[in-house]
Order: structure tokens, then C-alpha cells, then sequence
């Protein structure tokens, strides 16, 4: 998993609430349990129309956020089902970062564990992003980890709360085998002691 420190890029407004885990990536992309290639596939009914071809109302498909880095989204993002390919298409696609009011927990957490960070804001902060990235080209946001705040093109400072063994995990590219593997010593000295103490086993 990728360090994530400090992330400048495009934020695109997404002022839908209960944005669930079903119109982030729709069930016909879930054949897969690869990671990767299912960006195409991220908002895809609200990105195509009918015919396949790109929805120009729909603000991924605007210029000025093909590029786009972080969601400044309306409350209860990612409810719904369950699917960790949600948080693999937002991935994919280029977003490293949620901005909303409330998140689902399942949703939340699977963000963590694929390097993505979800940052919970107050209802006037998150107008306060949202108007910021409506700014189309100039909607840049700076998401700073360690110093927990996201700072806007006006200069203005917005400050996050997150838990500290999730920013752990995220400044060092943490994801749960990482974790594992951080033990990786001892695990092998306890099975060398089992299989000495235990040869028949």
C-alpha cells in the first residue's frame, strides 16, 4: 500500500447524499477480485448514458476534474452493501481522499485498509470544500496527514480528527499484511520454538 503524507490535486464536488456502494461501482463489475481496472467502472451510471457515451452533466466527466484527486461528498457516503470493490474503483480511478460528514462503517473501514482517507467535516466545513471545489480548475485542496488539516486555495484551514493506530497505518503504507509482516521476526522464531519443541507435529 502506498504511503499517503500529504496529497494536492482536484477536488470534485459531489453534493449527492447516501451516495451507496452500489452506484459507486454498480454489480456488474463485481466478477472480478482484481484491484485494478475498475476505475472505468466508478459512477458508471451516472457517468454514461445509454449508449456508453460519457454523460456531460456529470462533474468526472467536466475538464476541469478528469483528474480528480478527492471527493468533497454529501453525508452517509458508502452505504449500502458491503464491497471492498467500492473503495478499489475509487483507487483505480485516482481519488486517494473523501471529504463528507458521515461515512457507512463498513465503507470507512475498507477505505483504510486500500490507502484511501475519509475525512469526516462538520455540515459548514463541508459547504465551506464544497464551494471550494466548485471552482472547477482552481478547486485544488491540500490534505496534510500529519498536521490533520486540509488547506483550500484561499488559504483557508480546515482540521481533521483521526484515529492515531489508522494514521499510523496510512503515513506508513500500512495495510493489514504489512502489519503481519511487521511481526514477521517473531512469528518465525515462535514456529521454530513449536517445531523444536514439537518435531511430530
Amino acid at each position: 500500500m502506498e504511503k499517503f503524507v500529504t496529497l494536492t490535486g482536484v477536488a470534485a464536488p459531489l453534493p449527492i447524499m447516501n451516495i451507496d456502494t452500489d452506484m459507486i461501482i454498480p454489480k456488474q463489475y463485481l466478477k472480478t477480485i482484481a484491484r485494478t481496472g475498475l476505475g472505468k467502472g466508478l459512477f458508471s451510471e451516472l457517468r454514461y448514458k445509454d449508449d456508453g457515451s460519457d454523460n456531460p452533466d456529470f462533474v468526472l466527466n467536466k475538464p476541469a476534474y478528469r483528474d480528480v484527486k478527492i471527493l468533497v461528498a454529501g453525508d452517509n457516503f458508502g452505504c449500502g452493501s458491503s464491497r471492498e470493490h467500492a473503495p478499489w474503483a475509487l483507487l483505480d480511478y485516482g481519488v486517494k481522499a473523501v471529504i463528507s460528514t458521515s461515512f457507512a462503517d463498513i465503507f470507512y473501514n475498507n477505505c483504510f485498509k486500500n490507502g484511501i482517507l475519509p475525512i469526516k467535516v462538520s455540515q459548514a466545513e463541508l459547504e465551506k470544500l464544497m464551494d471550494d471545489a466548485a471552482r472547477g480548475a482552481n478547486a485544488t485542496l491540500t490534505i496534510d496527514l500529519p498536521a490533520q488539516e486540509i488547506r483550500g486555495p484561499d488559504g483557508g484551514v480546515v482540521k481533521f480528527d483521526i484515529d492515531p493506530f489508522r494514521k499510523h497505518c496510512l503515513l506508513e503504507g500500512l495495510d493489514d499484511i504489512g502489519l503481519t509482516l511487521q511481526k514477521a521476526g517473531a512469528i518465525d522464531a515462535f514456529e521454530a520454538k513449536t517445531a523444536a519443541a514439537r518435531p511430530w507435529a
